[in-house]
């Protein structure tokens, strides 16, 4: 059969024993797309896990410009080839060309490189600490392995396995990575891969600084996360699946991160209601329909205080739902995955608004879909009224006065984001204050007034979150340089003589501008 190429140490080939093959289909049209694909089996991936392994040995010697000079000049090819990228992922997965892809993601993706690579060259990142009474010195430094990273398939640029911000953190901290496509957009994958590795050639990073392979037999991707030579992993997906890879990462003393499951909930207090209704009716569906609610921040959980108010908002909001036609989702799974997660609500008591049905049409759809539930029964049922519907599916909890809100919200599981909505003047601070100590905990980025759907990449975010968000709350996946920490080693050195300490830990400060924690205080200076 005629397979696409695997980039496995330094070569494209063949793949060596593939255990099937598949092809990408277009979500817009249903239309099987018709370059094949190959399932990855065993000796393809461990394969790239010994030469994954050889090049993490190699790149500990490579000056961290190196790293920047790849990333930099990753994104100018990047950029260069938007027409061919933006083609190929819309075919992949029916996503707009413009704005979504030409204009939104792929120069999100290009930024997060170029944000990486400024990182990477100045070194503040790698958190220098020196004591010099005890003559010790630490630094964080890059991993004994490559970084496994798996890819999602609702941002094919963004997030993608050989381009997206999990990649580059790990590349900027001094790891190889291998790349293993999404199923849902396996061509898009591969042009990135083939531009990623002529920036490897041109930079002179060790060939098997990036590495690409395709699906695997699920066992296989259990014993890539958990391989003795693995140094960390990195899973943007379903709650099922990573749960699966944590297991047996965590049973192999492996380091995996994990983006799963989030219902991103809304509190709206009564004064919001009170003062601007509409506007937050409008701004959430917004939310809730944008990529056909396939983002990882889609407000999936809305609670309110019973009364007259709530129900006009809800009837509001109902209109827009019923009245805009659904997007397109990206797999020709995801509308049994949406109906199997409203069918699950209904049995835990919640009861359909509008929507609730697959729409039969050329591309993949389900209705938009409202639901309601009142706040005695989602506390008596929290984890069944919590599963997360991946698309624009949302249920509404009616509570019946502001500690009951509280009580909902001392239920939830972890999650992403969390929001309250409140009166501009002040007129619910009360209830604001009753409420946030409840949900803080719960979040890992806590908004006010403000759709969640807009993840901006900026050092100060935080996109995880407490279990199951994530599975680890003091990491993020987006916002440079602390996404980098998830692929990195403390490196500690105990009366090491001076010349033998890494650049970053000797007296003098190697950029000028690297900051450094010197007995106490936070430097630039030299010793």
């Amino acid at each position: 059969m005629d397979y696409q190429n695997v980039l496995i140490a330094g070569r494209w080939r063949d793949p060596k024993d593939p255990a099937g093959h598949f092809r990408a289909v277009n979500p817009a049209n249903k239309q099987v797309l018709p370059q094949v694909y190959p399932v990855c089996g065993p000796d393809d991936v461990h394969e790239a896990i010994a030469a994954g392994k050889q090049a993490a040995i190699e790149l500990r010697k490579a000056p961290r410009e190196r790293f920047a000079r790849f990333l930099d000049l990753f994104a100018d090819k990047i950029e260069a080839h938007t027409d061919e990228l933006v083609e190929i992922a819309n075919l992949e997965t029916g996503l707009p060309k413009e704005p979504r892809l030409r204009n939104g993601e792929l120069p999100r993706t290009t930024d997060q490189m170029r944000k990486a690579a400024r990182a990477a060259r100045e070194l503040s990142w790698c958190h220098a600490t020196i004591d010099t009474s005890a003559n010790i010195r630490s630094m964080m430094g890059p991993l004994d392995g490559p970084v496994s990273v798996f890819g999602p398939n609702n941002f094919p640029f963004a997030f993608n396995s050989i381009a997206g911000g999990d990649f580059v953190a790990a590349i900027a901290a001094g790891n190889p990575a291998i790349a293993k496509a999404n199923t849902g957009h396996p061509g898009t994958t591969l042009a990135f891969a083939r531009l990623a590795f002529e920036a490897v050639t041109e930079t002179g990073l060790p060939p098997a600084t990036v590495q690409m392979i395709y699906r695997t037999p699920a066992e296989l991707g259990l014993q890539l996360v958990s391989h003795p030579e693995i140094g960390a992993s990195a899973f943007t997906g379903s709650k099922s699946a990573g749960l699966r890879l944590k297991a047996a990462a965590d049973q192999a003393g492996k380091p995996v991160y994990l983006e799963m499951s989030s219902v991103n909930p809304i509190f709206i207090l009564p004064g919001a209601l009170e003062e601007r209704s509409d506007d937050i009716a409008a701004e959430l569906f917004g939310s809730c329909a944008l990529g056909a609610g396939q983002f990882c921040t889609n407000p999936g959980l809305m609670v309110l205080q019973k009364g007259e108010r709530t129900e006009r908002f809800i009837g509001t909001l109902a209109e827009a739902f019923a009245g805009n036609r659904p997007g397109v989702l990206l797999s020709p799974k995801a509308p049994d995955g949406i109906l199997e997660a409203v069918e699950i609500l209904k049995a835990a008591g919640a009861a359909l608004v509008v929507g609730g049905q697959i729409v039969e049409d050329d591309g993949y759809r389900f209705a938009n879909t409202l639901m309601r539930v009142d706040g005695k029964t989602f506390i008596g049922h929290p984890e069944a009224l919590q599963t997360e519907a991946f698309g624009t599916a949302s249920l509404i909890v009616v509570a019946d006065d502001i500690g009951q809100m509280k009580e909902v919200a001392s239920v939830l599981e972890g999650n992403l984001t969390g929001c309250v909505y409140s009166h501009t003047q002040g007129q619910d601070d009360r209830e604001y204050a009753i409420l946030e100590p409840e949900l803080r905990p719960k979040v890992g980025r806590l908004l006010n007034d403000k759709a969640p759907t807009g993840v901006a990449v900026v050092p100060s975010m935080n996109h995880g979150g407490p279990y199951p968000a994530t599975g680890h709350p003091g990491f993020t996946a987006v916002g440079l340089p602390a996404s980098m920490l998830r692929f990195a080693a403390l490196y500690c050195y105990d009366n090491v003589r001076p010349p033998r300490l890494p650049v970053e830990l000797q007296d003098k400060n190697p950029t000028g501008s690297m900051w450094r924690l010197v007995d106490g205080k936070w430097t630039q200076k030299n010793l």
